[in-house]
């Protein structure tokens, strides 16, 4: 691998570590003024709604410029996001500037791959990408609770800027405070990100003619008959898996009486379930038997219904590490499956705008429910059934689906596909 390929590596790290932190520090923040409950699950919107709506853009911005340039551009607007929520503008408001800044770091960070690897080191390239992101969501997540934790919190709190007052009172402020220097070590080795020297014209930059590609994008990977059960899947999978992490906050609330620091620290066993998931299905699962896995989704939405009858902490451990291991098996293949249909159909950067405008379409609805149910007053055990038995009747309804309008056929071009390496 060439000295820049590790050099990204390391700056999505830092980017990703901070947005996981920040999202745990400003639920704390949420919850230290008294907002209502429904707004926790609404940051994870305010962060997904910029993906939706901006999609048919932020392919172009990247591919306007340098993508080592965009990279530390967006990296900039995610610390001013940040940086807002510290100096009292509202934790929703900094989180959907995080989120624009977010969804235009996105496709930079997967092209810049292209122009910097031959093709033989892209799949490489890119499971190091995704490792180094799913690390920095646990990490970043156990770090958010560690950091909102009483003992570092007053230890943080304790500590003094000489000659600076910062205002900074409460936990959740020290908290950010830290994640501030995340974002600036981002900054910092963005900077030294390579030019690639390819050349950055775009073919258009009308906003119309973008939004009506994009739109033919959606369309065509909707009609096909596997990428849209796949499409379909990952949609699925990432609106549950975001709806999860408050899930969990609640449910330990209510069974163990737990507060959000030690909360975190299921929800970063769920996410190295997920991991474990995802390196046995690379291992084991075939792209040509990509489809054969559905039947786990609806099993992972069954699984989640099983939380309401535990007592005992080593028992959700072992639930929650078991839930993410389902649902890292079912999704890594599916997602395989979308990225060859995606590249056949439309090529690869295409294909990752309307991957990451449905994917964040699901999270935006499903995380929305979920605050609506919280809003509404409904329990939180009423809650975990409604959203398993939604997750596992939609994946029913995909598997029905796949069964009635794929055949043989399909599956065939895919053996021919893995049979000669394209």
């Amino acid at each position: 691998m060439k000295k820049g390929f590790y050099v990204i590596i390391a700056a999505q790290f830092f980017s990703a570590l901070a947005d996981s932190a920040l999202q745990i520090a400003a639920i704390a923040l949420l919850i230290s003024l008294a907002e209502p409950s429904w707004m926790q699950p609404a940051l994870k919107q305010c962060l997904a709604a910029p993906y939706v709506l901006l999609a048919p853009l932020v392919g172009a911005f990247a591919d306007s410029m340098a993508k080592g340039r965009v990279m530390l551009l967006t990296n900039g607007l995610k610390f001013i996001g940040c940086a807002a929520i510290l100096f009292h503008v509202h934790p929703l408001l900094g989180y959907a500037i995080v989120g624009i800044g977010a969804a235009a770091y996105s496709p930079a960070k997967y092209g810049i791959l292209t122009e910097l690897l031959p093709p033989q080191q892209l799949v490489i390239a890119n499971g190091w990408i995704e490792g180094a992101t799913v690390a920095s969501i646990i990490l970043g997540t156990v770090l958010g609770g560690a950091l909102i934790s009483p003992k570092i919190a007053s230890m943080l709190l304790g500590f003094d800027m000489p000659m600076i007052d910062t205002d900074i009172s409460t936990p959740p402020q020290a908290a950010i405070a830290v994640i501030l220097v995340l974002y600036l070590i981002a900054a910092a080795i963005n900077w030294f990100i390579p030019d690639t020297g390819v050349d950055h014209r775009v073919p258009s930059k009308n906003p119309v003619y973008l939004i009506r590609e994009f739109g033919h994008c959606v369309s065509l990977l909707w009609r096909d008959r596997l990428g849209q059960i796949s499409l379909a899947t990952t949609t699925l999978f990432w609106g549950a898996g975001a709806t999860l992490q408050y899930v969990v906050i609640d449910w330990t609330r209510h069974a163990f009486g737990y507060t959000l620091s030690q909360a975190t620290f299921l929800m970063g066993l769920f996410a190295v379930g997920t991991a474990v998931g995802a390196v046995l299905a690379a291992r084991l699962v075939q792209l040509r038997n990509a489809v054969k896995v559905l039947p786990l989704g609806i099993a992972m939405g069954l699984a989640v219904l099983s939380v309401i009858f535990i007592r005992h902490v080593p028992m959700a451990v072992v639930a929650v590490i078991g839930i993410g291991v389902l649902a890292g098996f079912f999704v890594v293949p599916m997602n395989a499956l979308l990225q060859h249909r995606g590249h056949t159909l439309m090529g690869a950067g295409h294909s990752i705008a309307v991957q990451n405008f449905n994917e964040n379409v699901g999270i935006f609805v499903m995380v929305g429910l979920y605050g609506l149910m919280a809003h509404a007053g409904i329990s939180v055990h009423a809650a975990i059934v409604l959203f398993g038995l939604f997750v596992s009747s939609c994946m029913a309804l995909v598997w029905l689906r796949y069964k009635r309008t794929c055949s043989e056929t399909d599956l065939a071009h895919l053996v021919a596909v893995e049979r000669h390496g394209h």
